[in-house]
C-alpha cells in the first residue's frame, strides 16, 4: 500500500497551496492502513496537530480517490511510532494531543512588563585585551511551535517559518514578523531558533534584543572590548527582537545595517520582529527599511474568538487546572487586547481559585459579577447598531449622521468603514443586514470591508484604534 503514498501526496497538492505543501506535507510518511484507517507519521507534534486540524478530510479524500479506501485518518509522531499512537483528543476548543510535551512551567505571576534583554555573553580579558565570548544563545527552551496556537491570525506566519526552519538563509530572508505587542511574535521566532538547533545542532543560533544589540555596541566602542563584530556576524542563524526599539539610535542603526548586509552576503538568516513594518518606524534609516522589507513583512493579529478559546484551554492543560467550555468562552470574551492580556487575567483566576478551594466557574461568577454582568454572547447580544455607530463617530469627533449621510470625505468615510468592519466582527452581521442600516448595496459594504482588513495588515496605527473602539464598545 505504500506504493500508493506518492499518489496521495500529489492528490493533496493539487487541493492546497504551494506553500501549504512544502510547509505541512514534505515529511509525512505512510505507517500503515489498517481496519478502514489510514496511518501516517509526522515528525514533530506541531506538524500532526496541524494535518489533523486542517487537513484531515482532504487527505482521507486523496486517500480514497488514489485506490487506497479509508474513512479515518490517525496521525502519530515519528520518535513515537513504535510506542502507543499518538491520538488528537477533540474536546470542545482542544486542539494538542493528550501527551504532547508540557514544556512550558506556569507560575500564577501575572507576565512581566519589563524589557526582555537576552545574554550577552561573558567578557573576558586576555592579555589585557577585553573581548565578548558569547556563552548562551540566548534562546528560552519552553518557546516551541509544538504549544503555539495557530490560527488564521497568524498561519501565514507559521507556514514562512515553517520555511525558514526547512532551509535557513533562502527562501524567506530576512523573515520580518510584525503585530502588537503580546500576540506571540517573541514565542513565534525564538520557537524558529529552537527548532533550526534541534535539527541542526551544529548550526550558531543568535537571540537578542535591539536593545542588547545596542547595549553591546555602546560597550564595544566605550570600553574598546573586540569580538563585537565576530559575535554578531560569525552566525548561521541571528534573531532580533523588539526592532522599534532602534529608533534614535543612529550609529546603532548604521552597525545593523552593515551586519545584515554581511550575514545576508553570505545566505544567513536573519529574523526580525518588531511592533510594526520597518518602513513605519520613525526616525530608521531608508537603506536599513528597505534591505528588512526586501523579504516578505508578515503580520501577527489579535487571535479570533476560537482561537482565544483554543489558548485558554492549552495554558489551563499546562497549569493542569479544570476549566469549563463556559468559562472558557466567558474569558475569551472578556476584550483583552492581547495574549499577554488573557494570560493574566487567566493566571489571576487560577489563583484565586486555587487560595479558595473553588472552582474556575464559581471564581468567574463571584468576582467579575460586578464588572461584567452579562456573558460575552449576552454583551454582544446588548450592543445595537445604532449605539456602535455613536461609539465609532464620537471617537474620530463625527456625529452618527456624518456616517449614516453619503458624504465621500476620507475622514468620514472610513470612520464609516470601520463602523461596518465592526458591526461585522463583533455583532456578527451579514453585509446586506449592515447595507439595509447604511441604506447601501450589500457590493458596497464588501469592498469597504475589504479595504479595512486589508489596512490592519500594514496600518499600525489603525489596529490601535479598532482595539480602542472594542475595548469602548465592552467597557
Amino acid at each position: 500500500m505504500s506504493d500508493k503514498w506518492p499518489a496521495i501526496l500529489n492528490a493533496v497538492k493539487a487541493e492546497v497551496s504551494e506553500m501549504a505543501f512544502e510547509s505541512y506535507f514534505t515529511n509525512l510518511k505512510y505507517v500503515s492502513c489498517e481496519n478502514d484507517t489510514l496511518t501516517i507519521s509526522a515528525p514533530s507534534v506541531f506538524l500532526q496537530t496541524q494535518i489533523d486540524k486542517k487537513y484531515r478530510g482532504i487527505v482521507i479524500d486523496a486517500a480514497n480517490s488514489c485506490g487506497l479506501p479509508c474513512s479515518d485518518l490517525n496521525v502519530i509522531v515519528k520518535s513515537t511510532e513504535s510506542q502507543k499512537s499518538t491520538v488528537i483528543k477533540r474536546g470542545a476548543y482542544e486542539i494538542r494531543p493528550d501527551n504532547a510535551p508540557q514544556t512550558i512551567s506556569t507560575s500564577y505571576t501575572p507576565p512581566s512588563t519589563a524589557p526582555r534583554m537576552a545574554p550577552s555573553g561573558n567578557i573576558t580579558t586576555y592579555a589585557g585585551v577585553k573581548r565578548f565570548t558569547t556563552t548562551d544563545n540566548g534562546l528560552n527552551k519552553k518557546y516551541r511551535l509544538d504549544n503555539y496556537i495557530v490560527g488564521s491570525n497568524n498561519d501565514v506566519a507559521v507556514n514562512a517559518a515553517l520555511s525558514v526552519i526547512e532551509n535557513p538563509g533562502t527562501r524567506y530572508n530576512p523573515l520580518f514578523i510584525y503585530g502588537g505587542p503580546g500576540l506571540g511574535k517573541t514565542h513565534l521566532i525564538q520557537a524558529i531558533g529552537n527548532e533550526i538547533l534541534e535539527r541542526n545542532p551544529q548550526m550558531k543560533v543568535l537571540y537578542v534584543t535591539i536593545e542588547q544589540f545596542y547595549h553591546d555596541f555602546v560597550e564595544a566602542m566605550r570600553k574598546k572590548i573586540e569580538g563585537f563584530t565576530e559575535k554578531y556576524r560569525n552566525v548561521d542563524v541571528l534573531i532580533v527582537d523588539d526592532f522599534q526599539g532602534i529608533v534614535g539610535k543612529e550609529k546603532s542603526q548604521d552597525e545593523f545595517f552593515h551586519t545584515f548586509n554581511e550575514l545576508d552576503q553570505h545566505n544567513k538568516q536573519v529574523i526580525v520582529s518588531s511592533d510594526r513594518r520597518a518602513d513605519q518606524i520613525a526616525t530608521v534609516d531608508e537603506r536599513l527599511a528597505s534591505r528588512l522589507m526586501q523579504g516578505i513583512p508578515i503580520d501577527i493579529q489579535m487571535p479570533d474568538f476560537e482561537v482565544r478559546c483554543a489558548i485558554i484551554k492549552m495554558k489551563a492543560d499546562i497549569a493542569h487546572q479544570d476549566i469549563d467550555d463556559a468559562s472558557v468562552e466567558y474569558i475569551a470574551g472578556l476584550g483583552c487586547r492581547n495574549i499577554r492580556e488573557l494570560e493574566g487575567v487567566l493566571n489571576q483566576v487560577f489563583l484565586r481559585a486555587d487560595l479558595r478551594n473553588k472552582t474556575v466557574a464559581e471564581v468567574i461568577k463571584e468576582d467579575f459579577a460586578d464588572t461584567t454582568q452579562l456573558a460575552p454572547a449576552q454583551r454582544q447580544a446588548s450592543i445595537q447598531p445604532k449605539k456602535l455607530v455613536e461609539k465609532v463617530a464620537k471617537y474620530y469627533g463625527l456625529t452618527s449622521d456624518d456616517l449614516f449621510g453619503t458624504c465621500r470625505v476620507k475622514n468620514i468615510n472610513t470612520a464609516r468603514q470601520i463602523s461596518w468592519y465592526l458591526m461585522s466582527e463583533e455583532l456578527k452581521m451579514s453585509t446586506v443586514k449592515i447595507g439595509s442600516e447604511f441604506s447601501k448595496d450589500h457590493t458596497t459594504i464588501m469592498s469597504g470591508l475589504k479595504k479595512i482588513r486589508g489596512s490592519i495588515k500594514t496600518d499600525f496605527s489603525l489596529r490601535e484604534q479598532i482595539s480602542e473602539l472594542r475595548e469602548q464598545l465592552y467597557a
